[in-house]
């Protein structure tokens, strides 16, 4: 072998090692980060959001490694429609056999809900030990035939936090309201708890009530508070009608590991009991998955001449609409922020009816305020629009509704409705009376 050669192969070997060691690290792909529950609690705007754990334990898991389909599995788990409790099942309006044949199922009656305003009898059931929801739904289905089952849905208050001093009314640059602008006029809102005797709604006129689980604590009540402060607040809090009647619904509770959570029938009985109450709209700051049962109570909701408003989702997606929003009997709100950009985590879709200003605004929370960011706060400027809209005289549908109100838009995307914005911003101060 000639002189230096053996140095050099050595040297070729270390280099060919060191490279291709090199190589691996850097075409690696870099760990999956667990994904995070999107579902069920109130949004990170409120103090008391969940941990991201869904039915686990909050003992400290051991570290392990994940592949693509654990993450995907992962990320299954915590879409909207994917959100409820667990080992309950909702029926509404079974045959009269029902409650025998369910019972031989091994099907437990928790509750029975009379939904009277809705005309809907409403059953909650316990289902059988070992089964799971999907199998003790079909199971159901089996025994009855046309029968409309679903989970009792998970939903969410739309709010996130930020930071910064603008309230409702000038935010839309809206003047400053007189303490008696909206009298006369009733509202409604199902949302979570709401703190009456904060400085922005003390003396106004507001009536609350929980509809939460008798066995569970109610959830938290910042974000109630904000958007009730935001609809009926006083002037000096930028409250959009001071002078109007409020009627506030809670559908938020604790359950059994912490978890902040809006189920179904919450929901329904918090329209149930302001339909009792002849509000004319009623706002609703929350989102989750599509659900027959709540699909089903929405649609009676037209007999009553009653309008539903709900924010348009903050999940940053343009095929998963958020509901109630997404149902055609309910008008959809986004959001847009400075210079009338929409909201960057705003939902897109066909069913985006308005945008309103819901990013960076003040609002009251329980103990004091903090400026937050949402679909949550904008759909009550359309609310209190539509609330005047009414009050101006007659019965108006939805349809029309829309109609009147988008030939008052300045339209913020592309001509004519589109999935950003919708029919776009509904301009000018409303007249107070």
């Amino acid at each position: 072998m000639p002189k230096g050669t053996l140095p050099l192969i050595v040297a070729l070997v270390f280099a060919i090692g060191f490279w291709g060691g090199w190589k691996w690290l850097i075409s690696s792909p870099p760990p999956a980060k667990p994904s995070q529950d999107a579902g069920g609690g109130i949004a990170s705007g409120d103090k008391g959001k969940s941990d991201g754990k869904t039915q686990q334990s909050k003992a400290k898991e051991k570290p392990r490694s994940r592949n693509k389909k654990e993450a995907f599995g992962t990320f299954q788990s915590s879409l909207p429609e994917n959100q409820f409790e667990e080992g309950e099942l909702l029926v509404v309006d079974p045959p009269a056999t029902f409650e025998s044949g369910a019972r031989q199922l091994g099907f437990t009656i928790i509750e029975k809900v009379s939904l009277g305003e809705l005309a809907m009898n409403l059953y909650r059931l316990r289902i059988p030990t070992g089964s799971t929801t999907s199998q003790a739904r079909q199971t159901l289905a089996g025994r009855f035939p046309g029968l409309t089952i679903d989970v009792n849905q998970h939903f969410e208050a739309q709010a996130l936090k930020d930071y910064k001093d603008k309230t409702a009314r000038p935010i839309a640059g809206w003047r400053a309201a007189k303490p008696t602008c909206g009298q006369g006029i009733r509202l409604g809102m199902v949302d979570n708890g709401v703190e009456v005797n904060h400085p922005a709604l003390k003396g106004q006129k507001v009536e609350f009530r929980s509809f939460h689980k008798k066995n569970r604590r109610p959830g938290p009540n910042d974000h109630g508070t904000a958007v009730a402060a935001i609809m009926v607040g006083k002037p000096e809090w930028g409250g959009l009608l001071p002078g109007a009647e409020l009627k506030a619904a809670n559908m938020f509770e604790m359950n059994e590991t912490g978890r902040v959570v809006g189920s179904s029938v919450g929901l329904l009985r918090a329209v149930n009991w302001l339909a009792t109450k002849k509000v004319k709209v009623i706002n609703m700051s929350v989102a989750g998955g599509d659900n027959k049962i709540v699909r089903k109570a929405l649609d009676k909701i037209k007999k009553k001449h009653l309008v539903l408003v709900a924010a348009a989702g903050n999940w940053g997606s343009a095929d998963r609409p958020a509901y109630p929003a997404a149902y055609k009997e309910v008008v959809a709100v986004t959001a847009f922020g400075e210079e009338r950009r929409v909201y960057s985590k705003a939902n897109r879709g066909h069913y985006i009816d308005f945008a309103a200003p819901g990013v960076r605004i003040y609002t009251a929370v329980a103990r004091g305020g903090r400026v937050q960011s949402g679909t949550s706060f904008a759909s009550p400027y359309v609310a209190v629009l539509i609330a005047l809209e009414l009050a101006r005289g007659g019965e108006k549908s939805v349809d029309s509704l829309r109609k009147t109100l988008r030939d008052k838009v300045v339209d913020l995307g592309d001509p004519g409705k589109d999935d950003v914005y919708g029919w776009g911003f509904i301009d000018g101060a409303p007249a107070c009376r």
